[in-house]
């Protein structure tokens, strides 16, 4: 059933838990995405992060709660319109989930040979133009493992955006990556949502990141939101979960007080 909704709330979460047998994994957890917003959800291993992503794009679903997008309860939807829905997701995964034995080309094409019927050689021309947009131009015959790190990541979201999708999820993007590789992927996530007006969720325990590139930050503990708001806002905050999750970072914040 539609929920009304003002016309930029994209993503909303309502009352969602769930469990797994006699564990608790969410427990009633409320979230808001604007349109175009970059979500950033952090917390610790075990806070509930994986499980949150998984409902979201509806790989599972709610115990309890509703998960809106575009104002559409997803929560009870069968396979086929849950398919339908999918479509306005992209997923960049952690470490990229490139395909080794695929070159840059195959691995960027996969979604539009698999979900379209566009002919090779328009399948070509929409790879290498987004090659180029996302600066890649020239890597398309090389394999993953001719990459680094960086440009694993921009052909990983070369490949989300090929369905033009609405949503851009990212798990763990900057897992694994030096700090100043991480910091051009935080700035890769925010110039696509520039260039391409896609609303992003980037599920991270990286502070730092997450106080760069979030609208609003959500933090997760023990499956429970425990705090949420801008950056600015979210560093004032007196609850005790978040200061202790920002010392334990140790980042600088001062330019957000």
């Amino acid at each position: 059933m539609a929920r009304t909704v003002q016309s930029d709330e994209h993503i909303v979460v309502e009352h969602v838990s769930k469990s797994f047998g006699d564990v608790k994994v969410l427990r009633d957890v409320n979230m808001l995405v604007r349109r175009s917003e970059v979500g950033v959800i952090i917390g610790g291993s075990g806070a509930g992060k994986t499980t949150l992503l998984k409902l979201l794009i509806g790989l599972d679903k709610p115990t309890t709660g509703a998960i809106y997008i575009n104002g559409q309860d997803i929560a009870p939807l069968g396979d086929r319109p849950m398919n339908e829905v999918r479509r306005k997701f992209g997923m960049v995964f952690q470490y990229a989930a490139l395909l080794d034995s695929l070159s840059v080309m195959d691995n960027v094409a996969f979604p539009l040979r698999e979900h379209t019927k566009f002919s090779n050689k328009e399948i070509r021309a929409r790879v290498l133009e987004k090659l180029k947009i996302l600066e890649l131009a020239g890597t398309e015959e090389r394999f993953p493992s001719e990459l680094s790190g960086g440009m694993r990541k921009r052909v990983a979201l070369a490949r989300a955006l090929m369905l033009d999708p609405e949503i851009i999820v990212y798990d763990e993007p900057t897992s694994g990556l030096d700090p100043v590789t991480s910091r051009l992927v935080d700035e890769l996530i925010l110039q696509t949502r520039d260039r391409f007006g896609v609303t992003s969720v980037v599920i991270t325990h990286d502070m730092a990141g997450a106080l760069r590139m979030a609208d609003k930050v959500f933090l997760l503990a023990e499956g429970k939101l425990v705090a949420e708001g801008s950056p600015r806002d979210f560093i004032r905050s007196d609850d005790r979960l978040v200061s202790d999750f920002i010392e334990s970072s140790a980042i600088a914040t001062e330019r957000f007080t």
